[in-house]
């Protein structure tokens, strides 16, 4: 599951990138002017909780590093579901320097697997990174 991730996390950083790869013509002095670049570089990508029971809220940190030469800014952190909120700092991470992204899912009126994606944008030479968390929730109630 892990190496799907990832796989998914390299077909998304490439096509973005094939994007993004046409600049504007400068002065010709573009590589000696460089200031460096930012690199977001998670831990891990992923988080599974195990079972979890339905009704409360279960939460982790995702760790990450700015592996780059220039100030990193998380500029956003998206979720694909009201039921998960990722919580992070907005100072700029400099270069060598760890940060950390809090991420609480509340199971509330959910039941079995539950699978969330959270986007996180950045001014990284990767600009969108992806973290999932996985839970099976269960619900205690025998009616």
């Amino acid at each position: 599951m892990k190496r799907d991730i990832q796989l998914y996390l390299i077909i998304l950083i490439v096509a973005l990138t094939g994007c993004a790869g046409r600049t504007q013509k400068g002065s010709g002095n573009s590589l000696s002017s460089d200031t460096g670049k930012a690199v977001l570089t998670f831990r891990e990508y992923e988080h599974l909780f195990g079972k979890v029971n339905e009704g409360g809220k279960a939460g982790c940190i995702f760790t990450f590093e700015n592996t780059g030469t220039s100030d990193l800014v998380i500029l956003a952190a998206t979720t694909t579901c009201g039921c998960t909120v990722p919580e992070y700092d907005r100072k700029p991470v400099s270069p060598g320097e760890t940060g950390k992204l809090e991420v609480i899912f509340d199971t509330s009126g959910r039941s079995g697997i539950q699978s969330k994606i959270i986007t996180i944008r950045s001014n990284a030479v990767n600009p969108v990174v992806l973290l999932k968390i996985t839970a099976e929730v269960i619900n205690n109630n025998n009616n």
